[in-house]
């Protein structure tokens, strides 16, 4: 799982070790980030998942330090799979301060170092974490 700027440049990654995407990656890559970040900054964040995201952070006070400082979003591509309220609330041209981002980074990302896999697949864990790094550097 990767953390993008706006300029679709990865700021963290996360090692999935676990089959699926799931929430607590995303929960430590926003921590990682605020530990970064001056007290007064205020992210917006673009996930497929963004609005389940932020109902869990309300439900079990997830990030409850930092929630006050981040606006929700889903991707452009996948708000029109969620329910009509959800896109209505979370879509990201219907809220101040995303301007035209899609929030589709990491599938350009991903889709980028696709030519990787073949050769990683029967790598180490070190080469593989070797090559992930030198991919990073820009």
């Amino acid at each position: 799982m990767a953390l993008l700027c706006h300029h679709d440049r990865v700021i963290h990654l996360a090692n999935i070790t676990s089959a699926g995407e799931k929430q607590h990656y995303a929960f430590a890559l926003i921590k990682s980030l605020f530990s970064h970040l001056p007290d007064n900054f205020h992210i917006g964040l673009l996930c497929d998942i963004g609005c389940q995201l932020e109902q869990s952070c309300r439900k079990w006070g997830f990030l409850k330090p930092f929630l006050p400082r981040i606006s929700f979003a889903i991707s452009v591509f996948h708000a029109f799979g969620h329910q009509w309220p959800c896109q209505l609330v979370y879509h990201p041209r219907k809220q101040e301060g995303f301007g035209l981002s899609d929030g589709e980074g990491c599938e350009h990302f991903w889709s980028s170092i696709k030519a990787l896999i073949p050769s990683l697949q029967v790598s180490g864990v070190c080469v593989y974490l070797y090559h992930m790094d030198c991919m990073m550097i820009f």
